[in-house]
Parts: structure tokens; C-alpha cells; sequence
């Protein structure tokens, strides 16, 4: 069946972007007006029977306008940065939690779930971890015997760095990241495990040890996870499969697979995703996706748009809104294997993709890859996620007329009977027809604007969900 974008708004960058390429983005938003996150349908809401959407947040983020789209939209929270360990233990014995209680506290008090990001890692960890008692880096010893007491200092370290923070936060945190990115399939292992500091002195018990230490003090409905990216594609995700299975079966308690989903608007595929999604779900886990953004680009992110203007005027969000649409698509599919879906930020103002871009193209670019622009207007993407069928359209229509939007009744029933048509085609798959249809009621739709008898406001609704059907369906 054919789908059509919840309509209970409109935002004039979307229809910006049903121009073609190059057409001026001055030209493309006259006369059409955005809309704010804070006036438009929660995402928290469309999922609510799904799972909970959360947002990777700073600590700044919490307040202003970010805290309000933060309560309006999202039920579930993560900390970007202020949770990983160089900022958490800096020095040995010296937590830090100022920072990262900001985050517990706002998750408590607006009844949000929380994930903590991270535990272990190999990057954004101090030094001092890997240093022995004389303040050698434990990776150039090469006596077996001082290798092993490394081995046991490493470990205890990193038992007593994880026991103070899960017991601190032990009643608030739902799901912890546990181990963060374990696998590097250009390893020179046969394993593709990452040869970091960690594997190096310890070989795979680091993770043993992280997982074991977090059940003992986590509460007993917590649950932990091992989080990597690029889990969709071979081998990075068979080579974490066979990880996980194996530690699985030595006992270690690992209850689910946090999918980081750092994609692009062509990759990886949905069956890949799929594939991944029930081959975790196979071995009983749960699985989380913890740090999704859609980037504009392929990789390596070149040539990159200077600026968002840039990107309004490419037609880019289009295709990006499309692909939003087949994920949510899959997820909803997959909902009881998945209990989380989380975007690594919250709108484009701010995104890690943007150093990213910046990086490759000579200090000058931008991504743009969340469902808000850096405005706080939704986009066509927001539209993709939160779609209804073409009797909700028909019922909006009808409130319209209630609200005084329509010059007389004729005119709206005119635009029911006419999409009417394309309901009609639309229930016996007659994709072609239905498009036919719905061209018709475009037309229709500026035939009344420009007899004034539609409002500007109910005009770009209609107008903008309409063209982004077509558009879709071709």
C-alpha cells in the first residue's frame, strides 16, 4: 500500500528540496514557511509501541532549545562524550562525574531511559591505563613474567574503574555499553580482533572481565551490551558474530548488540541490515541501534556542500528522507528483536559528521544527517518516519474546512473526491494510476490557491506531501 506523510504540518524546506538541482534557495522557499520541532507530531510518539527513539546529547545541550526539542521529541538519552573514560577517570583515582550526572538527572527527572556510552573503549582512554607501577607503557615489555603482572594490573584497574561507576549509577542506567568497537577486520589476527592496548596486554579478557564486573554491580534488569559499527556488512559483522558466540559460550553475560549505524543514503543495504539485525537476534540477544545518522555522502565524504544552503538546493534531503523511511520501515519489522533506536545527536547543528566532512575537503563542509535542520525545522526526513496512510490525508482536508481554512465546503470536498481516485487505485496496487491520480490533485491544489480558496498554510501542507509522494512512488 502506498503511504503518505503524517500531515499535521509542513516545513517549507522540504518542498525547497522538489526542485530541481540548482534552482536558488531564495526562489525555492518563497512563499512557503518552515516548521518548528516544537509545533510538529513527537517521534516518541509514532514508536511509542515500537521502541523508545533516544538522542546522543552534551551536557550543554540540555538546556534551551535543545532540552525542549530533547523532551518534546526523544524518551531515551545518551552521553556523546562526557561518559567515556578519559573524562570520566582522567587520572588514577580521580572520577570525575560532575558532567555526566547532568545527563543522569535530566533522564530522571523527564522519565527517560538511559544508556551509558561507554565503559571500555580503545580510544578516549587515559594513558595511565596501560602504564606499569614504574611508568613504562606495559605494550614494550617483553619479560613474560612482568607481562602477566601487567596483565593483572590492567585488569584490576579496569575492574575498579568500571565498579565505581556502575555502582554509582546502578538504579539509573538501562543499558550500558560495555565494550565499545572490539573489532578491526584488517587486524592481523585471524579473528579480526582490534589489536588495541587492551588486546595486546590482555588478549580477549578485558572483555571478559568488562562484562562480568558490570553484571555483578549493574541492577538485575539492566542490560549490557557490546557496541560496534559497520555490523551490517562482511566480515566486520561475522567476525563479532563469531566474538560473541564464543563468549557466549564460555559463559560471559552479554545480553545484546548495540549497532552504531554510521551509514550513508546508499549504504549499507536493507537486506544487510536485516541480515545482521536477525543473525544477533539468533543467538538469543538483544539489539540496539545506538548511534545512527544518515550522512549526505559516500566514502570518502568528497566533494562535500560548503554549507547547508548548499545542500538545501541539491535535492540531497530527498533521497536521504527516503532512506529514513526504509529503515524505520525495518525497524518497525524488527521490532520485537530491536528495543532502542537511537540518533547519534539531535539536530543538525550539531554532528560529528561535520569535522568528518571538514576533515576531507579541506576544512570547508557539511553533513547534514539527522531528521531537524540547525534551525530546529523538520525535514523531509521527520515527514519519511512519521507517515500515515492517504485516509489521513483525506480526514485533514476535512479539518481544514472546519477550521476555516477552505473558502467553502465545495472546495475541499473537490480535493477528497479527487484524492478519492487515487485511494482508489492505491487499494489495488495500481502504483502508475495512483501517481496519475494524485498529479490531478496537485493540480486541483493550485487551481484553488490561485482562486483563494485554500489558505497558504493548509495550501503547503497538501502541496509539500503530495509532491514528496510522487516523487517517491516514481
Amino acid at each position: 500500500m502506498l503511504k503518505v506523510l503524517r500531515v499535521t504540518a509542513v516545513t517549507g524546506l522540504a518542498l525547497s528540496l522538489l526542485l530541481p538541482a540548482g534552482t536558488g534557495v531564495a526562489s525555492a522557499e518563497e512563499g512557503y514557511e518552515s516548521k518548528s520541532a516544537l509545533e510538529v507530531t513527537p517521534l516518541k510518539q509514532r514508536y511509542e509501541d515500537s521502541f523508545p527513539i533516544g538522542a546522543a546529547v552534551e551536557p550543554y545541550q540540555l538546556e534551551g532549545i535543545h532540552g525542549e526539542v530533547l523532551k518534546r521529541h526523544y524518551n531515551s538519552i545518551v552521553a556523546e562524550n562526557v561518559m567515556k573514560p578519559i573524562n570520566i577517570q582522567p587520572e588514577e583515582g580521580n572520577f570525575n562525574f560532575e558532567e555526566a550526572d547532568k545527563i543522569v538527572q535530566f533522564a530522571k527527572e523527564n522519565d527517560m531511559d538511559l544508556r551509558f556510552h561507554t565503559l571500555v573503549w580503545h580510544s578516549q582512554v587515559p594513558e595511565w591505563f596501560f602504564l606499569d607501577e614504574e611508568g613504562n607503557p606495559m605494550v614494550d615489555e617483553t619479560d613474560p613474567e612482568q607481562r602477566e603482572r601487567n596483565k593483572e594490573i590492567l585488569l584490576e584497574r579496569l575492574e575498579t574503574h568500571i565498579k565505581t561507576i556502575v555502582t554509582r549509577y546502578k538504579d539509573e542506567v538501562d543499558a550500558w555499553d560495555v565494550v565499545n568497537e572490539t573489532i578491526d577486520p584488517y587486524a592481523s589476527n585471524d579473528r579480526g580482533l582490534r589489536e588495541s592496548k587492551w588486546y595486546q596486554i590482555t588478549g580477549t579478557d578485558y572483555i571478559k572481565k568488562a562484562f562480568e564486573t558490570t553484571r555483578k554491580y549493574a541492577a538485575e534488569d539492566a542490560k549490557l551490551f557490546i557496541n560496534d559499527y559497520n555490523t551490517e556488512v562482511e566480515p566486520k559483522r561475522n567476525y563479532l558474530y563469531d566474538l560473541v558466540k564464543d563468549l557466549l559460550d564460555q559463559g560471559v553475560p552479554i545480553d545484546g548488540v548495540g549497532h552504531q549505524a554510521h551509514i550513508q543514503i546508499g549504504w549499507p543495504s536493507i537486506e544487510d541490515t536485516r541480515e545482521s539485525i536477525n543473525m544477533f537476534a539468533g543467538l538469543g540477544l538483544d539489539n540496539h541501534i545506538t548511534e545512527l545518522d544518515v550522512s549526505l555522502y559516500g566514502w570518502p565524504p568528497t566533494p562535500a556542500f560548503a554549507d547547508y544552503d548548499e545542500i538545501l538546493a541539491s535535492g540531497r534531503l530527498l533521497d536521504q528522507a527516503e532512506r529514513y523511511d526504509q529503515l524505520f520501515e525495518l525497524y518497525e519489522e524488527l521490532g520485537d528483536k530491536i528495543s532502542n533506536v537511537t540518533f547519534w545527536g539531535i539536530a543538525d547543528d550539531h554532528t560529528w559528521l561535520d569535522d568528518r566532512a571538514e576533515d576531507y575537503n579541506n576544512g570547508v563542509g557539511k553533513d547534514a544527517p539527522f531528521v531537524f535542520d540547525p534551525d530546529f525545522n523538520v525535514k523531509p526526513a521527520y515527514w519519511a518516519m512519521m507517515d500515515y496512510n492517504l485516509n489521513e490525508m483525506r480526514t485533514l482536508i476535512g479539518n481544514f474546512e472546519q477550521e476555516g481554512e477552505f473558502e467553502n465546503y465545495g472546495a475541499a470536498r473537490s480535493l477528497q473526491a479527487q484524492l478519492d481516485s487515487v485511494i482508489h487505485f492505491d487499494g489495488r496496487e495500481n502504483t502508475e494510476k495512483a501517481i496519475f491520480h494524485m498529479e490531478k490533485f496537485i493540480q486541483k491544489l493550485e487551481s484553488e490557491r490561485g482562486n483563494e480558496m485554500i489558505t497558504a498554510n493548509a495550501y503547503n501542507i497538501l502541496k509539500q506531501n503530495s509532491e514528496y509522494l510522487v516523487r517517491k512512488w516514481q
